[in-house]
């Protein structure tokens, strides 16, 4: 967990060279330095396209795969246990050019979760993000279910 402790920019510099994410064409533009927002890009390249010539569905979610995780570990700490559960994309148009994802943590949604925690049981929440192409027209939408759980003992 030693993760927790990083500067967000070594985080983004980190997950930049990553194989899973920099192979795909995703580049981490920003993290919040209070791991509140992250925004992520997919460009186009020969090797993330589908054989329509638009962006590949699995790239397209590899973009928006390790945030929601992330962001929220860094502020619910050790104490808690944080998992991806389930997933789902729901494509709405076919992706061209350079599209883009962010993910927005409010406070309230953090507390609500540390209260929910508290006691010690799991606890399953949903979160969202849109991708979206250059003028702003959703291209999927992303949910992720992550589970979560105050550490026992």
């Amino acid at each position: 967990m030693r993760m927790l402790r990083v500067k967000a920019t070594t985080v983004r510099h980190a997950l930049n060279i990553w194989p899973p994410l920099r192979g795909a064409g995703i580049t981490v533009k920003e993290i919040s330095e209070n791991y509140d927002y992250a925004k992520v890009q997919l460009r186009a390249l020969p090797w993330n396209r589908n054989i329509v010539g638009v962006h590949f569905g699995g790239s397209l979610f590899a973009m928006t795969d390790p945030f929601w995780m992330l962001l929220l570990m860094k502020h619910l700490g050790d104490e808690h246990v944080v998992w991806d559960k389930a997933a789902e994309i729901d494509f709405r148009k076919p992706g061209r050019g350079t599209v883009t994802a962010e993910f927005v943590l409010d406070s309230a949604r953090l507390a609500e979760l540390r209260t929910a925690a508290s006691g010690g049981e799991k606890v399953l929440r949903w979160f969202s993000a849109d991708v979206v192409d250059s003028s702003g027209e959703v291209v999927a939408t992303v949910r992720k279910q992550i589970y979560l759980r105050k550490k026992r003992g």
